[in-house]
C-alpha cells in the first residue's frame, strides 16, 4: 500500500526549486503517492523587483545551489533578477499548474520544473501569464493554456479551493513556510520540514515510512 504525500511549495520559491531533483525522485516512488499543494504564498503580494531585493535573492540563490547543485544562471540574473519594476509574482504559474491538474494532472510535476526551469535556468519572465501560458502550449499543453487565458470561473473556483486547502494544512500542522512534506496516515498528519528535501532520497523515504 502506498503512503499518501502532499508536497507544500510555491513555484516561485527559490528553495522549492532546490528541493526539486528529489520531489521528481519522491513523485516516481512506488511507494509514494505525492499530491502537489501550491499554497500562493507569492502569488498577488503586489511586490515589485528593485536592486535590493534582486542583491539580497541572488546571495540567497548562491546558497540554494552550494546545497543542492541546481543551476541559477547569469540569464537568469539578467533578464529577471535585473529587471527592476517587474513584479515578483507567482500567481501566472501556480494557476497554471492548477489547469494542468484539471487537464492532465499526471504531468503536473513536469510542469512544475519545467516552469522553475524557465526561470531561474532560461531566464524567462514567469511572472507573465503570455510567457507561462506559451511555455504550457510549448509542452503540448494547449488544453490548460486555454484554461489559463480564459481564466474562466470553474478555473478560479477549484484554484482559490486547492490554495485555500493548501494554507489550511499549513496553519493546522504549523508549517513555517515552503517547501514542506506532509505524511498522511490513518494515525493522522506529520509534517517534514524543508531541510528533509535536501538530502536523498532514500533518507527521504525512510523519514515518511517511519512511524
Amino acid at each position: 500500500m502506498s503512503t499518501s504525500v502532499t508536497y507544500l511549495f510555491d513555484p516561485l520559491c527559490g528553495w522549492c526549486y532546490g528541493a526539486s531533483p528529489l520531489v521528481q525522485k519522491l513523485g516516481q516512488h512506488s511507494g509514494i503517492n505525492l499530491t502537489l499543494a501550491p499554497t500562493g504564498l507569492f502569488a498577488d503580494g503586489g511586490r515589485r523587483m528593485d536592486a535590493a531585493f534582486a542583491e539580497f535573492a541572488w546571495s540567497n540563490d548562491q546558497r540554494i545551489a552550494q546545497l543542492t547543485g541546481q543551476r541559477f544562471t547569469e540569464a537568469y540574473r539578467q533578464n529577471v533578477l535585473g529587471r527592476h519594476g517587474s513584479s515578483f509574482d507567482s500567481a501566472a504559474m501556480t494557476l497554471a499548474l492548477t489547469a494542468v491538474s484539471l487537464t492532465e494532472p499526471q504531468r503536473e510535476r513536469d510542469v512544475l520544473k519545467a516552469l522553475q526551469e524557465a526561470r531561474y535556468v532560461e531566464g524567462l519572465d514567469t511572472g507573465s501569464v503570455q510567457v507561462v501560458g506559451g511555455l504550457l502550449r510549448s509542452l503540448c499543453l494547449d488544453a490548460a493554456a486555454d484554461r489559463l487565458a480564459a481564466a474562466d470561473a470553474d478555473l478560479m473556483e477549484r484554484h482559490a479551493a486547492r490554495l485555500g486547502q493548501a494554507r489550511r494544512l499549513m496553519r493546522t500542522l504549523g508549517a513555517q513556510g515552503v517547501p514542506a512534506l506532509v505524511v498522511h496516515r490513518a494515525s493522522g498528519d506529520r509534517l517534514l520540514g524543508g531541510q528533509t528535501l535536501y538530502g536523498d532520497v532514500d533518507s527521504l523515504i525512510g523519514q515518511i515510512v517511519a512511524g
